[in-house]
C-alpha cells in the first residue's frame, strides 16, 4: 500500500530543494534546564512563522513559573518582524511545561497537536484522577492534526505525519524542507527516545522512525532534546535523514526491529521518570493551561502515590 502522506512530504521537500525560496528559516532556542530545543520556523517571503515545542520555566521546589525562555522567543519574533500563525506541540511532553498559551497571548497563533492527544488525556486523566470537569476530547487545543493533514505557512507547504511510539500522539511537522520530529529521534550519537510511558510502544517507535528515515537524505531534522552523548561537549539539535540512516546508534540502516525492541525495552526499564513528569503531563494535556483553581483561587498539581 502506498504511503500517500509520506509521498506528499517527499515531493514537498524535493520541491523546496529545487526552489530556494521555499526553504524554511529556523531559529532554535535551547533550554539547558530541561534539555529542550524550541524552534521558530518561518517563511522568508511572507514572514509567517510557527513556534514549536516552547518551554515554560518551572521551579519544582517552589511551584513557581517564569517566562524567561519564552521571552527570548517573543524578542526574536518581534525583532524579525514575524507573524505567528501556529503554536505547535509535537506531543504532550513529560519533561517540560509548554508556554504556548502565554505565547498566544503575546504573539497569537493557533495551538495545534496530534489528534491522538485524546488517548493521552484519557490515560492520564485517570492516572491523575482529573474528574469529569477535565475534557478528554482535545478541546483545549485549537486544531487536532491527523496523519497527512496539509497546511500552509505563508508560501511554504507543510504536512503533519503521525509518528507514534514515544507516546501515542507524537506528530512530525514538515515545513518546507525541514522536519520537526519531537522526541522520535535524537542525534545519531545518542540514539532514540524511550517508549515506556503509558501508551508508548517500542515496535511502533521503530516503524515511525523508519517512516521518517524514508524521507530524502537531505531533509533537515530538528529535534526536541539533546543530552550530549559521551565524548561530545556541545549540545546539538539539527541533523539530517542521511546522517541518521548512516550513523544513528540504535536505528541506522540495517538495524532490525526485534533487536531494537529488545534494546529499548531493557534500557527503558532502567530509566528514572523525568523530573518534571508530574506537573508537565498534567499541564500539557490541558494545552499548557494550569488545572482549574480550587475554591481558594490556587491551582494545584497532583502527585499520585505508588501509581507510576
Amino acid at each position: 500500500m502506498t504511503d500517500s502522506p509520506l509521498a506528499t512530504a517527499t515531493a514537498q521537500i524535493l520541491k523546496a530543494e529545487r526552489e530556494p525560496g521555499l526553504k524554511s528559516v529556523v531559529k532554535t532556542f535551547f533550554d539547558e534546564t530541561t534539555f529542550t530545543a524550541s524552534h521558530v520556523v518561518h517563511d522568508p517571503s511572507t514572514k509567517t512563522a510557527v513556534i514549536i515545542d516552547s518551554v515554560l520555566d518551572y521551579e519544582a521546589a517552589s511551584g513557581r513559573t517564569k517566562h524567561t525562555s519564552a521571552e527570548q522567543i517573543v524578542a526574536y519574533v518581534k525583532a524579525e518582524g514575524l507573524s505567528v500563525a501556529w503554536q505547535l506541540e509535537t506531543h504532550a511532553h513529560a519533561d517540560h511545561l509548554s508556554a504556548a498559551p502565554w505565547l498566544q497571548e503575546q504573539l497569537g497563533g493557533k495551538l495545534g497537536i496530534g489528534a491522538d492527544i485524546v488517548r493521552v488525556q484519557e490515560v492520564f486523566g485517570k492516572i491523575f484522577n482529573a474528574g469529569t470537569p477535565f475534557a478528554r476530547d482535545g478541546s483545549q487545543f485549537d486544531h487536532l492534526f491527523r496523519d497527512g493533514d496539509q497546511f500552509k505557512v505563508g508560501a511554504l507547504d507543510a504536512i503533519a505525519l503521525h509518528v507514534p511510539g514515544h507516546t501515542p500522539a507524537d506528530m512530525a511537522f514538515i515545513i518546507g524542507d525541514a522536519a520537526f520530529i519531537g522526541d522520535t529521534l535524537f542525534m545519531p550519537d545518542y540514539g532514540t527516545a524511550r517508549a515506556d510511558f503509558p501508551g508508548g510502544d517500542a515496535c511502533m517507535l521503530f516503524r515511525s522512525i523508519r517512516r521518517l528515515l524514508s524521507l530524502p537524505d537531505q531533509t533537515r531534522l530538528f529535534l526536541c532534546h539533546d543530552y550530549k552523548a559521551p565524548g561530545r561537549d556541545t549540545f546539538a539539535w539539527e541533523t539530517t535523514v542521511g546522517a541518521e540512516r548512516a550513523g544513528n546508534i540504535h536505528v541506522h540502516d540495517g538495524a532490525q526491529e526485534d533487536e531494537f525492541v529488545q534494546m529499548r525495552t531493557t534500557r527503558d526499564a532502567k530509566l528514572s521518570l523525568p523530573n518534571l513528569i508530574m506537573p508537565s503531563v498534567q499541564i500539557n494535556m490541558r494545552g499548557g493551561h494550569m488545572p482549574e483553581p480550587e475554591e481558594n483561587g490556587v491551582s494545584y498539581i497532583k502527585i499520585p502515590i505508588n501509581k507510576l
